[in-house]
């Protein structure tokens, strides 16, 4: 089922792939200088930084098309809860032992992501009853 790009998800897919290439920048630019200031291994930064920017480039196509696919859309909200996830489990599950500047640099982001998930599964849902 193809379902109508909203203005409203147009501009929360936009502003998902703007802070994550902001974020995707300073993560893999920044790791050599991130990784001692947060306590957190730099090839961690790194690599979540790299792949971050495929993230965008899925939202940046996704947010030009007219129409998208709600199979799609279910994929980059569940990409989203699982990055979110991910964060907070590499905290709880000890894999990282980051100092509180790390934990809260996890933690916001974390957040964040979870805000985008919510706007996006909030489109979605009003998509889904919207009469065609």
């Amino acid at each position: 089922m193809s379902i109508p790009m909203t203005l409203y998800l147009r501009n929360a897919l936009r502003l998902d792939a703007v802070v994550s290439a902001a974020a995707g920048l300073l993560m893999t630019f920044g790791a050599g200088l991130l990784g001692p200031f947060l306590a957190l291994p730099q090839p961690l930064l790194f690599w979540a930084g790299v792949i971050i920017f495929a993230w965008v480039a899925l939202l940046v196509t996704v947010a030009r098309r007219e129409a998208v696919s709600r199979h799609v859309l279910i994929d980059v909200v569940a990409g989203n809860v699982l990055w979110a996830a991910a964060s907070v489990g590499i905290l709880v599950g000890g894999l990282v032992t980051p100092n509180t500047f790390g934990m809260v640099f996890v933690l916001a982001q974390a957040l964040a992501v979870g805000v985008f998930a919510a706007l996006q599964a909030t489109a979605l849902r009003a998509a889904g009853t919207a009469p065609a």
